[in-house]
């Protein structure tokens, strides 16, 4: 349960306070601020009843109960409403019941309250944005439905169904595919979610494999590749490039010598690298995939760093910074391509010629390859190097790639 300690908060802070964050004001209420705009919410456990006498066991239901805008509910408000939680709480009632019986009882006895799609939507996402990797992800659900799925938001959440939806994809199906199949598997999970508080019943219409997928038009369209140098001909690029003083360059340098994402060059900072153990570790929150990555770090790529490294750099500042200060811009990456009359390949496409390099030149297990990718990993062989890291024969593995990107052209 939450502290005893109560009214920490005063009606000033309540609206003073700008610094995105939650703040307590005890017994399990707490002002949200967010970017846009400020509410109370509740946070505490429901235990059976058989534990009700016991303390701190940590057991329970933990819930999470938006108590409205603090533009709307006062500082008093809110204390009296975290006051009937606690109440209801401290007697084994579910609040969360009781709103929705609140609501039944609100509505006219001859009808039946109605949940829509779109605010149960809402609300959901409310309760579940706390585990999106960043802000960026948390508004592009919400963009995602409210741009496309518009149609759905005054539909029933019970009455949703596949005639519905399809309409809603078909628009969008065969002209921006990744968007549709987002937006597809955003509406899916609404209505699980939906289905789970016991507002729908029976499968759900948005389901893919066996459903929608047999409905809606299949894409003629090949998968788009990012645009690659074939890797006869890095060597001969490599060369070009280090002769270019720029940032960019080096950045490109890089990237390409590590086989690693264009994002995660430009966000690495110097607490990431250890040149005594020749490695990068990429944080899981710079990574697609959302797991660390080590990556070892061959003789050429160390130089690099060794040349930009000097005593005035911190921690926290970046390895390639930008000419105004900052994080380098992707398009000062792909810009310094178009200047060396490259506009036909991609920064990214140099991860497809380092993997054509090691599948066709060399000898290196596909499991290594994928590893120094940092591509996610399913089979058990791969999930076995995994765990062991193969951190050596990934080691041997870029220290050949730098060899070949240093030496002469063979390209003709």
């Amino acid at each position: 349960m939450p502290s005893h300690a109560r009214n920490k908060l005063s009606a000033r802070q309540v609206t003073s306070l700008t610094e995105p964050g939650i703040y307590g004001d005890g017994g399990g209420l707490y002002l949200r601020i967010r970017p846009t705009g400020r509410s109370w919410i509740f946070i505490g456990t429901l235990k059976p009843k058989g534990q009700l006498k016991i303390k701190n066991t940590g057991k329970g239901d933990r819930l999470e109960l938006g108590l409205g805008s603090a533009l709307d509910v006062g500082l008093a408000k809110a204390r009296q409403r975290a006051a009937e939680i606690r109440e209801m709480l401290l007697e084994g009632i579910d609040p969360r019941v009781e709103r929705l019986k609140s609501k039944a009882e609100a509505a006219p006895v001859d009808e039946k309250p109605v949940v829509t799609f779109g605010a149960f939507a809402m609300e959901l996402l409310d309760s579940i944005e706390d585990g999106f990797k960043n802000p960026k992800h948390r508004a592009q659900w919400r963009s995602t439905l409210k741009s496309h799925a518009k149609p759905l938001f005054e539909v029933s959440i019970s009455e949703v169904t596949t005639e519905q939806i399809v309409a809603v994809l078909e628009p969008i199906w065969l002209t921006k595919r990744e968007t549709a199949s987002r937006l597809r598997g955003r509406i899916e999970r609404v209505l699980d979610a939906a289905k789970v508080k016991g507002l729908r019943d029976g499968e759900n219409p948005a389901r893919s494999r066996g459903h929608l997928d047999l409905l809606l038009p299949k894409s003629t369209k090949t998968v788009r590749h990012h645009p690659a140098l074939p890797f006869k001909q890095v060597a001969g690029f490599m060369t070009s490039l280090r002769q270019r003083p720029a940032m960019a360059a080096r950045a490109l340098e890089f990237t390409i010598l590590t086989a690693s994402r264009s994002g995660e060059t430009r966000g690495m900072t110097w607490s990431e690298v250890n040149a005594e153990e020749r490695l990068w570790t990429v944080p899981a929150s710079r990574m697609k995939a959302g797991a660390v990555h080590e990556v070892p770090l061959s003789d050429e790529a160390l130089a690099i760093l060794a040349r930009l490294k000097t005593d005035t750099v911190k921690p926290h500042h970046f390895v390639f910074p930008s000419p105004r200060g900052g994080k380098l811009s992707d398009m000062a990456l792909s810009q310094l391509l178009k200047r060396m009359e490259h506009p036909e390949i991609t920064v990214h496409g140099f991860r497809s010629t380092f993997r054509d390099w090691a599948g066709e030149a060399t000898a290196f297990e596909r499991e290594v390859v994928e590893m120094a990718l940092a591509h996610t990993v399913a089979s058990s062989v791969e999930r076995a190097y995994r765990r062991g890291r193969a951190l050596e024969k990934r080691r041997d593995l870029m220290q050949e790639w730098a060899k070949y990107c240093s030496q002469k052209d063979t390209s003709t």
